[in-house]
C-alpha cells in the first residue's frame, strides 16, 4: 500500500490540522473549473496514488486569529544582540514565543524545495532577513541570517531505518478488510461520519492548477471550527492548499497554500548548506531510537519512566477534544515570560488566550488546557 495515503491521512482525520495549517492563500480567481465529478473516497485515493517527490514553489501565509495587540519586544532585553540566549531560560522562551507569534500573525512568504526522499528546504524571507530549514540526508540545519546563527542536527542512522521498518510492517498489521487503499479510504470516511460531514466542494484553481476541494465540516456546534478545506491537485494528487474557517468569520482564520509550483527537480546545491563566515554554530543532539549511547559518549536514549506524570492527556473526541498538559510538563519559565501577560487575560481559575480557532487556559495550579473549543469547556475540564 502506498505510503502517500498514510502521510496525508492525519491532515484529513485529525482536527490538529487547525494548528498545522498556519500558512496559506485564498483560491485564485479566474475562469470556472469543471473537473470530472469525484466522490470524497475518490479524492482520498487521488492523494494516495500521488507519486510527486520533487517540486519547488512559493507559499504565502496569512492568519486572522484575532490575537491581541502585542509588543513583540517585551522581554527581549534578556536576549543577546546576536539572537542567542544570555543564559536565562526566560530569554530563550521569549525568542521561541516571539517567532511563533510572528508566524501566527499577518502574512509571510516562503520558498519550498523538495528534492526527493530526505531532501527538503524551506526559506522564510522577511525584508532583509532570511531563515532556513534544510534537510539533506542525515543532516538538518536551521539558520537565521539576522543573528548569523545556525543549529545543526545529525539524524542517527536508526531513525530512518526504524521508520521504514515500521511502515513496511503496517500493511500486514491491518485487518484483512483494510488491505487496499480503497478499503482504507472507505474506513476513514466511516470513522469520520459520526463527527464530520465529508464532501467535495466546488472545483477551483490554486497556483494556476485545477483542484478538487475535500471539505470537512464538524457535525458538532461545540467547536470553534466551521470547516476545513483541502485543495488537491487534480493531475498529481498533491494537496496544494488548506483553508480553515472559524465559526462566525467570513474570511479564513488560517490559510496555507502554493501561489506558484514547479514539479521539476530543484538543483542539488540548494540542499548543501555551509554556515556563512563568522556564524555561530550549535550542535544539537538527537535521541537514538535504539537507546544506545550516541556521539560523544552521551546517552541520548529516551527513558519513558522519566516522562511519567508529564504526558499530555486528551479528553473528548474529534473537533471538541481537549488536550491537558500536566503541570510537571509545563516549562517553569512560562509564568515568568513577560509576553504571557500580554497574550492572556485573567479569568476564573487562571488566565486564558482566546483566538478564533484555538483557546488556551492556564490553570492556577500550573496545568495548561487547549482545544478548538470555547473557554468554558476548558474551565470545566480543569475542574
Amino acid at each position: 500500500m502506498s505510503g502517500n495515503f498514510l502521510r496525508w491521512l492525519p491532515a484529513v482525520i485529525v482536527p490538529a490540522v487547525v494548528v498545522a495549517a498556519v500558512i496559506a492563500v485564498p483560491l485564485q480567481a479566474g475562469a470556472a473549473v469543471d473537473l470530472p465529478d469525484k466522490t470524497p473516497e475518490q479524492v482520498l485515493l487521488l492523494v494516495n496514488d500521488s507519486t510527486v517527490s520533487t517540486f519547488s514553489g512559493t507559499v504565502a501565509q496569512s492568519a486572522d486569529l484575532g490575537l491581541p495587540s502585542l509588543d513583540l519586544g517585551a522581554g527581549m532585553n534578556e536576549v543577546a544582540p546576536t539572537g542567542t540566549s544570555t543564559g536565562t531560560s526566560t530569554g530563550s522562551s521569549t525568542v521561541a514565543l516571539t517567532t511563533a507569534l510572528e508566524l501566527l500573525s499577518g502574512s509571510h512568504d516562503f520558498r519550498v524545495y523538495a528534492g526527493g526522499e530526505n531532501r527538503f528546504r524551506v526559506q522564510v524571507k522577511d525584508r532583509m532577513d532570511e531563515r532556513d530549514v534544510i534537510h539533506n540526508g542525515s543532516d538538518v540545519w536551521l539558520y537565521d541570517s539576522s543573528s548569523n546563527a545556525a543549529t545543526h542536527l545529525r539524524l542517527p542512522p536508526d531513525l530512518s531505518a526504524a521508520a521504514a521498518e515500521k511502515l513496511a510492517e503496517l500493511p500486514s498489521q491491518l485487518p484483512s478488510d483494510l488491505s487496499t487503499p480503497s478499503q482504507l479510504a472507505e474506513r476513514v470516511l466511516t470513522e469520520l461520519e459520526p463527527s464530520t460531514t465529508v464532501s467535495v466542494g466546488t472545483d477551483a484553481r490554486v497556483a494556476g492548477r485545477s483542484v478538487y476541494q475535500l471539505v470537512l465540516t464538524p457535525r458538532t456546534t461545540d467547536t470553534l471550527v466551521a470547516s476545513v478545506s483541502i485543495a488537491v491537485d487534480a493531475e498529481t494528487g498533491l494537496p496544494l492548499q488548506v483553508t480553515v474557517l472559524a465559526v462566525g468569520q467570513s474570511t479564513p482564520a488560517f490559510q496555507v497554500g502554493f501561489t506558484a509550483i514547479d514539479f521539476a527537480a530543484p538543483e542539488a546545491a540548494l540542499f548543501d548548506f555551509v554556515p556563512p563566515a563568522g556564524a555561530t554554530v550549535t550542535e544539537q543532539a538527537v535521541p537514538n531510537l535504539s537507546g544506545t549511547v550516541g556521539e560523544g559518549g552521551v546517552d541520548h536514549s529516551y527513558d519513558p519512566s522519566k516522562a511519567a506524570g508529564a504526558v499530555p492527556i486528551v479528553t473528548g473526541t474529534g473537533w471538541s477534544s481537549i488536550t491537558e498538559v500536566p503541570a510537571a510538563a509545563v516549562a517553569a519559565e512560562l509564568g515568568d515570560n513577560p509576553m504571557i501577560d500580554q497574550l492572556t487575560t485573567a479569568v476564573d481559575g487562571g488566565r486564558a488566550l482566546k483566538t478564533s480557532l484555538l483557546t488556551v487556559f492556564l490553570a492556577g495550579d500550573g496545568r495548561v488546557f487547549a482545544g478548538a473549543v470555547p473557554l468554558a469547556r476548558l474551565q470545566a475540564a480543569a475542574e
